[in-house]
């Protein structure tokens, strides 16, 4: 079984081909049409997920009852809530498609399993997971020393999906401004750009 999402996902270099396949074989198709919800607050996570195709993103609610986004999924990321899944604890999260989704599910239980007996599969999660420490610490740091200009554009760089799909309410609470500093900033641009 070859599949682009998840050779992007699981690419690490010292997995054999054998434990590769049987890693992809765990893996199964679900689909998820725009507003479904792939998780919700006050569930306990029962697997990941890898984005073949569409947008989604996590949010929780604040101290007002306002959603907050905290993330967005965009195709070959993994879609995970890690507290929830590997402590067995209820999230505050949700994940929710934004666009309809075309995802592989890998179950909690079916990945303990591969988890022992792989030790590849333990050395690359470890290796994602400090990956992904660093991009939440970074992520964290951005918020205070980069301008909200600068976020946006950075977003745009690397996740355009998001700005081409997810509502502007959206992208302004995951950038941490409200919405009409995100008119502004876009107009600015837009402006810059067609004067150059």
């Amino acid at each position: 079984m070859t599949n682009k999402a998840l050779e992007i996902c699981y690419d690490f270099p010292f997995f054999l081909p054998e434990e590769l396949e049987e890693i992809f074989q765990a893996h199964e198709k679900v689909n998820f049409q725009k507003g479904d919800f792939i998780l919700q607050e006050g569930k306990i996570a029962d697997e990941y997920y890898i984005m073949e195709k569409g947008l989604a993103r996590s949010f929780v609610n604040d101290f007002s009852g306002n959603e907050v986004t905290t993330h967005f999924f965009v195709e070959n990321e993994i879609i995970i809530e890690v507290s929830s899944l590997f402590q067995r604890i209820q999230t505050q999260e949700n994940i929710v498609c934004i666009t309809d989704c075309e995802c592989l599910r890998f179950r909690f239980d079916q990945f303990q399993e591969l988890f022992h007996k792989i030790p590849n599969l333990r050395e690359w999660g470890r290796a994602w997971m400090s990956q992904e420490l660093f991009a939440h610490k970074q992520r964290s740091v951005e918020m205070f020393t980069l301008s909200a200009t600068s976020r946006y554009l950075k977003l745009l760089e690397q996740k355009p999906q998001v700005v081409q799909f997810a509502p502007l309410k959206q992208i302004a609470s995951y950038l941490g401004i409200t919405d009409t500093s995100l008119s502004r900033i876009r107009k600015e641009i837009v402006s810059h750009t067609t004067k150059i």
